[in-house]
């Protein structure tokens, strides 16, 4: 008896607040995503119309850019200011919203679904799009912000086709993504723009954007080339030696960037055009994760996953095991490479320091938090380490010892990441929930 009371107590408050998750979670079930996407385009609304009168309201020096967190980072007293914004305009209107108005929600999205579940996946979409661009449009920094999170997405998919798909341990990531980097940089400098170290453009400037699709496409066949590299000699064998290869690939390509003075060496390439508008990387994030999606849920995502389960028995089943591996692998490396391209024309410059071990730890931090195999985990990782790092931007190095423990409590509480083994159905995401 005297045993048994102290776990009854220690358990009570965990049943309570798993109980009011799950009291939270029933109650909002009927909400569709159609709901959902609504109930944030009114808050953005609201934020983008009042938030200047509910900012001074409050006491707060402007608007919060990113939550509201720099702000209580910055200045504590601010605090309690920030948290009331955060939830007066964000969190009760699309709560208020999705809730009050699920039936609408719900017989709109079953119309939509009928009509074409294809015309409802472009309807959210068009919505989604909507919402992010009156959300950034407030300044430039969120329009940046939320750039760089879109092509961490890809990142973080194209390293889970190989970390989690595929069940290897690549870390040439970085390395991928210089290559797309440089190779579409030097594709854009050379033909439409007039640089110092290519001299006069060989075509029209105004052409440039047009041809963007291509440099992005010449960016990601680069890295597949150069994951071929690596494929030939490791995928000989089997074990750990993918990982060696792929860490010595990173930092050869890094080495040798910084001794080609063709491409400015080390102190990089600058002047790249601005084509990296917003409803181009958004096109490019929402092509990666459409397509890496119907790869992962074809045959030869299914010969992945058998290949990481027990490489012999998939042999024995007439899987082409070293094929699988090389096509798994050269497909990872072209989504990053295609993100390079778009990070180089982010932000306008590229040095080979960009690409070193720093971006390898981010990269993989994102594939861990959100979950292997995981088309869902591999976007919640990405969105929320992007953006849990700006956030703690204020507290500079201190942001890297705190994301490393909370990567930590994960892989203690979760080992598997957030959201892991998780298919990615959109036709069921975008059906009405009654």
């Amino acid at each position: 008896m005297t045993n048994q009371q102290p776990e009854i107590q220690s358990n009570g408050p965990s049943k309570g607040v798993k109980g009011f998750f799950k009291a939270f979670r029933s109650y909002f079930s009927c909400v569709p995503m159609l709901g959902w996407l609504a109930g944030i385009l009114a808050a953005v609304l609201f934020e983008r119309f009042l938030g200047d009168l509910i900012a001074e309201a409050l006491g707060l020096p402007k608007v919060p850019v990113l939550f509201g967190c720099m702000i209580m980072l910055k200045d504590l007293h601010l605090m309690p200011s920030a948290l009331a914004f955060l939830i007066g305009v964000y969190f009760i209107p699309i709560l208020l919203v999705g809730r009050a108005l699920a039936s609408v929600f719900n017989a709109l999205a079953g119309m939509i679904y009928k009509i074409s579940p294809m015309f409802s996946v472009v309807l959210h979409l068009a919505l989604l799009y909507l919402v992010l661009h009156l959300w950034a449009d407030i300044s430039a920094y969120r329009v940046m912000t939320l750039k760089f999170t879109l092509v961490a997405i890809m990142l973080t998919l194209s390293l889970n086709v190989i970390n989690g798909y595929m069940g290897e341990f690549s870390c040439s990531h970085p390395g991928f993504m210089a290559l797309g980097a440089y190779a579409a940089s030097v594709f854009t400098l050379v033909l439409f723009t007039n640089d110092r170290f290519f001299g006069e453009a060989v075509l029209s400037p105004s052409l440039g954007v047009y041809f963007f699709p291509v440099a992005i496409i010449i960016g990601g066949f680069t890295a597949a080339l150069g994951a071929l590299v690596i494929a030939i000699p490791s995928f000989r064998t089997r074990g750990d030696y993918l990982a060696i290869i792929s860490l010595a690939f990173m930092f050869i390509v890094k080495s040798l960037i910084e001794n080609l003075e063709v491409v400015g060496g080390p102190r990089g390439l600058g002047s790249q055009p601005n084509y990296a508008s917003l409803p181009m990387v958004f096109g490019w994030t929402v092509l990666c994760i459409w397509v890496i999606n119907n790869f992962v849920r074809s045959t030869l995502g299914k010969a992945l996953n058998a290949v990481r389960d027990d490489e012999s028995a998939a042999d024995a089943m007439t899987v082409n095991t070293r094929r699988t591996k090389m096509v798994g692998f050269l497909f990872g490396a072209f989504w990053a490479g295609a993100a390079g391209g778009l990070f180089a024309h982010i932000l306008r410059y590229v040095n080979p320091a960009s690409f070193g071990l720093q971006r390898l730890a981010e990269i993989l931090a994102m594939v861990y938090f959100g979950g292997l195999n995981s088309v869902h985990g591999s976007i919640v990782g990405a969105v929320s380490i992007s953006l849990l790092g700006e956030a703690l931007r204020p507290l500079e190095l201190f942001k890297w010892i705190i994301i490393p423990l909370l990567l930590i409590l994960v892989m203690i509480f979760r080992p598997t990441g957030l959201i892991a083994f998780k298919e990615f159905d959109v036709k069921q995401l975008v059906r009405p929930k009654n």
